[in-house]
């Protein structure tokens, strides 16, 4: 990918000199012990100069990691070494709301030594990720392979480690057993360890972990808290989705189908659920809590195996965190709360990738906090911060029990007494259980697959959900999220529509709902037009919080008051998750929530 450095050759040109000037005296002789020591001195001092020399105009922070990680300062040296490529940008962390317009060439740091180059490419649609890791350390290929042949004698240490953890605990007290770390050029050894530089042993450590207890050549990927979703369509690059970057192309890449299904079967044996000819098709979770579906062999996937992993945080965006970003509004933000306390049913809708779990997650933390809340799912994607919160989650049939499926996990949940049921997504009968539960009082929510309201109601009522009719207004919220371009061209995700179902009406065989609030894509903005209009709000909600029925109106003042404490709490910091729960249970408890 680039070429070779000015900097690097006139380096060599130098120690070629130095050593001519040296390993020759005035009768051409070639010198003694201490004008070799002389030499080796003025080469190692060359090559420091050369170092620090090309560090020198790096912003501090880069040139500082540079120096203390010598992959990452060789990568550099050979990037800006062609007269074209100019010094990256250093990003120690990135915020939902920064933009990076024209030719992007950033780095930041992953963790483990790992860092990311965001490069333009001008023939590509999609600029390129490239991982830079400690195992590009010279001459690691060949030491690595060495490393993995002597630690098959320390097979029986490695069977006693009863976790990941254990595990790796082992693998590096074997690595510290075989490795004799040197800065010296061995010319005789003393026994049969594998004499290696700091950087080459650092660059093992990281392949321990890499390879051995993480997922392989994408763990930098899967370590990077800026993805959200990795995928690998079939032989060729893998691409990833970045939260603040959007679509990009890795340097990740496999060159063939046998190394590709090679590694498909590794990972999923890595997840304990391997891939087979008979059972192409495995969905389920990383150790981290991702998703990941693997489809395996050519026979059903025609350019190779693939694999899909949709990354999850272990701290969930929060209600401030999508406000700052202008997912939605905080007047949005405010109603949605006021019609959560009170108990009304709410789904999340929207196509794939729109957000919808994300959005879940986030306005949990308006159900009142004393709840009792029992979440069903087949792939387990939610958060919730309450702590009475039974999580449940459907089970594959096997040789060990049969299968429990998202109906027998609903028609449980009925028998515990939940003040709220939240349902990951519904797409098959546990539908009509779900609206079954509603008309018996029971609070719920869940995620939906539909783009409006009237596709929602279509899908609802269609086969194989099957909702009857007259049951649908039951459901009273739905809120639409949708991915967007914005008007600037980038990519983002905005709450579209929040909805009041009002009635069926079987006269004329039709749905009434009001749009409470809109998304207005040429100004990015939300519009209120159920303001003083709701139907909800003003006859439900209002008389559950004890208004009468002249005062129903004063209910839009409590937005406008709950608006402004979510817009003081942003302003204040208290973005984190859980941090909110907790200011927003000790509100509620005061009675100011």
């Amino acid at each position: 990918m680039f070429r070779s450095g000015k900097t690097k050759k006139s380096a060599e040109e130098q120690n070629n000199k130095n050593s001519s000037d040296i390993s020759q005296n005035g009768s051409g002789i070639k010198g003694s012990a201490s004008q070799t020591f002389q030499l080796r001195q003025m080469a190692n001092q060359d090559k420091a100069y050369v170092t620090n020399n090309a560090f020198a105009d790096y912003p501090k922070e880069l040139k500082s990691l540079s120096e203390k990680h010598k992959h990452l300062g060789e990568y550099l040296i050979e990037f800006t070494s062609d007269e074209n490529n100019n010094i990256p940008e250093f990003r120690g962390r990135f915020s939902r709301g920064d933009k990076f317009a024209g030719q992007r060439n950033l780095i930041y740091p992953v963790g483990n030594g790992v860092f990311i180059h965001i490069l333009y490419d001008p023939a590509d649609t999609r600029d390129e990720y490239i991982t830079i890791e400690p195992s590009e350390s010279k001459g690691l290929d060949q030491i690595s392979v060495n490393v993995d042949k002597k630690l098959m004698n320390f097979i029986d240490e490695l069977m006693e480690a009863e976790d990941n953890e254990g595990r790796h605990k082992i693998l590096l007290e074997c690595l510290e057993k075989i490795c004799v770390i040197t800065e010296k050029e061995i010319t005789k050894k003393k026994n049969d360890n594998i004499y290696v530089n700091q950087d080459q042993y650092e660059g093992l450590k990281y392949l321990i972990y890499r390879d051995k207890i993480g997922l392989g050549v994408i763990e930098p990927l899967i370590s990077d808290p800026y993805i959200e979703d990795i995928s690998c369509s079939g032989v060729g690059r893998i691409f990833v989705e970045h939260k603040i970057l959007g679509g990009l192309k890795s340097t990740v890449t496999f060159e063939g189908e046998d190394e590709l299904d090679r590694y498909v079967i590794k990972l999923s044996e890595k997840i304990s659920r391997p891939v087979t000819v008979r059972e192409p098709i495995v969905d389920a979770v990383l150790p981290d809590g991702s998703r990941i579906n693997i489809v395996y062999g050519g026979d059903v996937s025609k350019r190779g195996s693939n694999f899909s992993i949709r990354k999850f945080t272990a701290t969930p965006l929060s209600i401030l965190d999508l406000l700052s970003s202008n997912s939605m509004s905080y007047e949005m933000a405010a109603y949605v709360s006021l019609m959560l306390n009170e108990g009304m049913n709410t789904f999340v809708s929207g196509e794939t990738a729109s957000g919808k779990t994300t959005l879940l997650n986030a306005v949990s933390s308006f159900i009142p906090p004393n709840s009792k809340i029992v979440s069903i799912e087949d792939t387990p994607e939610l958060q919730v911060p309450h702590k009475n919160w039974i999580r449940e989650v459907v089970r594959s049939g096997s040789k060990t029990g049969a299968s429990v499926t998202m109906f027998d996990l609903l028609r449980a949940a009925l028998r515990q007494r939940p003040n709220e049921i939240i349902i990951g997504e519904i797409r098959g009968e546990e539908g009509a259980i779900a609206f079954q539960a509603m008309q018996t009082g029971h609070a719920c929510m869940a995620t939906f697959h539909a783009s409006s309201v009237e596709k929602l109601i279509q899908r609802l009522t269609g086969s194989p959900i099957n909702v009857p009719k007259t049951y649908v207004d039951n459901l009273n919220m739905v809120m639409i999220c949708a991915a967007v371009r914005l008007a600037n061209g980038q990519q983002a995700r905005r709450v579209t529509s929040i909805n009041e179902i009002i009635e069926y009406d079987a006269e004329s065989n039709a749905f009434g709902f009001i749009e409470v609030f809109r998304w207005e894509p040429s100004t990015d903005t939300f519009e209120f037009p159920g303001y003083m209009n709701t139907y909800l709000l003003e006859n439900v909600v209002a008389v559950k919080r004890g208004l009468a029925p002249n005062e129903a109106r004063s209910i839009y003042k409590d937005i406008d008051r709950r608006a402004k404490i979510l817009k003081r709490l942003q302003e204040r910091g208290t973005t984190n998750f859980y941090e909110l729960h907790n200011v927003i249970s000790k509100a509620y408890r005061e009675g100011q929530f």
